[in-house]
């Protein structure tokens, strides 16, 4: 019996070795698996962020496409508004401010005196008008004033009258005019007040009136040199300005021949696609490029 207890213990001695060696082979398996597992993830990885960058690359181009797309939606509405406005302006604001230049009113008011006032109604009565509410509307209902002005100022007047029947007038019995053109549009222009202002009771009362060098006949009321200027250089400024930004930017950006003039390669037409230039090229390529390039 006891030989039979010796024997038991020496044979299960050797049981302690062999388990730990199965332990250490399968703590190097599970370490290669580790191994294998990161080496894997940072493959994935290292292959997910080319097409993290190619993503965003992509939705910078197409944030800037829509951008450019929007941009010359706009570009050619403002060139095409600022076209319209200034045809607009032309007979409104640049021929009266043109034929003013031209008729050179002295800018010293001197002294006028209304000694008629018509007042008439019917195209046929009305040829001409001192004042007239709208440039282009047919005239149905006119006041006619008229006038006789010295050229002394009215400034001196004021500090010296004089009595009317021993003054000598430059011009007698002229037309009276409220502004160069003879019309205006509300507000600015209330025929009305005008008549008012000068006609009916004021009559024979000397007011300060400005007559044309270039034709002595012509008398208005109203005349600014700096006022007529500057609606005439915004008139001419404004619209051409914006006209010629517009144009330019988009002539920049789909132009060839701006292109051509400013050395920028003709692929903004065709990124994604080879020239004619790089086919010729590339016909004795390797078959590796030439079947890279027939995938375009």
């Amino acid at each position: 019996m006891k030989k039979s207890s010796t024997a038991t213990t020496t044979m299960s001695l050797p049981t302690s070795p062999t388990i730990s060696a199965h332990t250490i082979t399968g703590s190097k398996i599970s370490l290669s698996s580790t191994k294998t597992a990161t080496s894997g993830r940072s493959s994935r990885s290292s292959m997910q962020s080319p097409q993290k960058k190619k993503k965003s690359d992509l939705e910078l181009e197409t944030i800037l496409e829509k951008a450019k797309f929007y941009t010359s939606l706009c570009l050619g509405t403002t060139a095409i508004l600022s076209v319209f406005a200034f045809l607009f302006l032309i007979p409104f604001v640049v021929d009266p401010a043109i034929s003013t230049i031209i008729a050179d009113y002295d800018p010293v008011p001197v002294t006028c005196v209304v000694i008629d006032h018509v007042y008439a109604e019917g195209i046929r009565n009305c040829s001409w008008s001192s004042c007239r509410e709208g440039c282009t509307s047919s005239l149905t209902k006119c006041h006619q004033l008229y006038v006789n002005y010295t050229r002394i100022p009215y400034s001196e007047w004021e500090k010296n009258p004089q009595e009317l029947d021993k003054v000598q007038w430059d011009v007698s019995y002229t037309k009276f005019l409220i502004n160069s053109e003879g019309c205006g549009y509300p507000p600015t222009t209330n025929c009305s007040v005008f008549a008012r202002q000068y006609g009916y009771s004021h009559i024979g009362e000397p007011f300060p009136c400005y007559y044309s060098r270039a034709y002595p006949e012509v008398v208005i009321g109203r005349y600014s040199w700096e006022n007529n200027l500057y609606h005439l250089v915004l008139s001419l400024i404004i619209p051409n300005v914006l006209f010629a930004i517009s144009i330019g930017v988009l002539s920049y950006w789909y132009c060839p021949c701006c292109d051509k003039a400013c050395n920028k390669s003709s692929r903004v037409y065709a990124e994604k696609f080879p020239s004619k230039e790089e086919i010729v090229n590339c016909m004795n390529c390797k078959p590796e490029k030439t079947l890279s390039l027939s995938n375009f």
